[in-house]
């Protein structure tokens, strides 16, 4: 791949920039104004060597601006492309189906994943994951129900989670 398109949109919770293929699956996202910030979590494979800004996304940006004004599964549907190893992988996908409002830890990441012994592999998927919000790895919490880590700051995945539990 050589170029794909760029777009920042403003939400309550932060600027949030998407990274999308020309065939419209998200490459990366999150909470940050700087595509660059972005760039490092894609697959070698699949990284972009060039950006063009757009101001629309399409289905990304409706998909974005309909979750945070509060269709929490206008997300779902929207395609994610990323490469990593088989489980990894089969991570994502799993987190994929955990919905809106529904925490779950590590451990039932893993579970869920298929390798309930896999807990370290889990978090490390979530570690991996480019596209933020549409691999919804704010939803996954530490045993206990502390929240834990987020790339986008503890903040962001606090904000993510009650504005779900709503």
């Amino acid at each position: 791949m050589t170029t794909a398109h760029v777009s920042t949109i403003d939400t309550h919770i932060g600027p949030f920039t998407a990274v999308v293929a020309p065939d419209g699956a998200v490459l990366a996202s999150g909470w940050t104004a700087d595509p660059d910030d972005l760039l490092p979590q894609v697959s070698p494979s699949l990284r972009p060597t060039a950006l063009t800004t757009r101001r629309d996304l399409g289905e990304v940006t409706r998909a974005v601006r309909a979750y945070h004004r509060g269709d929490l599964a206008a997300i779902d549907g929207v395609p994610v492309r990323q490469r990593a190893g088989e489980f990894t992988e089969q991570a994502w996908t799993a987190l994929r189906a955990v919905p809106a409002g529904r925490t779950v830890s590590y451990a039932e990441y893993a579970g869920l994943a298929g390798r309930p012994a896999a807990v370290r592999a889990a978090a490390s998927a979530c570690a991996k994951n480019a596209a933020t919000l549409f691999v919804p790895c704010h939803r996954v919490v530490r045993t206990g129900g502390a929240t834990g880590a987020f790339r986008w700051g503890v903040e962001v995945k606090r904000r993510l989670l009650a504005h779900e539990a709503r």
